[in-house]
């Protein structure tokens, strides 16, 4: 059992309204062999005391903390390193899990050899309303495929570090996931969807993602700097997500 343990990856700042919810998610789950790591990312709220309660009671949950605000690339890649699990899973401060997701989704990556998996996902308003709302992404996801907009939710990811080995986030402030998964595809990797909804996302109002020039502006840096597709193929992608995203809205 040892062998499958899931390292939970959660950068933390100012996030003292909703962390508990978060923490405890995971406390819940029905998969026990997970250690929490999370990263406070020099706090200027309450939000470090909350977590520092959580680590005092439960040996599983370790915290690390930044002497400044370095956001969240820096904050996952210092608690992936510190990762001791074969499994890495991701969760934001704000976001939640359903209590059997680790059972499901580690014993779905096992029973079929899966390196990367994600799931379905619901989303709630900032003050935890259900908005009735389901994110199914694609059943199954190469490099290509993901190129064309990335619809995995970063909540519902499991890597499994066996298969994939050592990886980090590229140090950008808005969409390192997307440059994660694009980045790990890249070398012949398929992600595969176990198709329930296993996470909540919380939408809030003033999120890094959620304005829509600020996602077209990541989504071009991503394929002109970090993936370095030249001007024909980028112009090709960005098309490509932008009908998409005009479609979503």
């Amino acid at each position: 059992m040892n062998n499958n343990l899931v390292s939970v990856i959660m950068p933390v700042y100012n996030c003292e309204n909703f962390i508990g919810f978060a923490v405890e998610s995971v406390i819940n789950q029905t998969y026990n062999n997970w250690e929490l790591i999370m990263v406070d990312d020099a706090s200027t709220d309450n939000s470090l005391d909350i977590i520092l309660k959580y680590a005092n009671s439960d040996s599983r949950i370790r915290i690390i903390r930044l002497r400044k605000n370095f956001g969240a690339a820096v904050a996952r890649n210092k608690a992936i390193e510190a990762a001791k699990g074969r499994f890495i899973a991701f969760l934001d401060c704000d976001d939640m899990w359903k209590k059997e997701k680790l059972d499901k989704q580690i014993k779905f990556m096992v029973d079929n050899d899966i390196a990367f998996s994600y799931s379905n996902f619901a989303v709630v308003s900032e003050s935890g309303k259900d908005l009735k709302k389901i994110i199914s992404p694609k059943e199954e996801l190469d490099y290509k495929k993901m190129l064309k907009g990335n619809s995995i939710g970063c909540l519902t990811v499991i890597i499994d570090k066996d298969k994939i080995g050592e990886f980090k986030m590229p140090l950008i402030k808005k969409g390192q996931d997307y440059a994660t998964w694009l980045n790990i595809l890249k070398e012949g990797c398929k992600a595969y969807k176990i198709d329930e909804s296993l996470a909540i996302y919380r939408r809030r109002k003033n999120s890094l993602s959620g304005n829509i020039i600020s996602s077209l502006k990541r989504t071009w840096n991503i394929y002109y700097n970090i993936e370095k597709l030249g001007l024909l193929k980028s112009t090709y992608y960005f098309s490509i997500y932008m009908i998409r995203a005009i479609k979503k809205r």
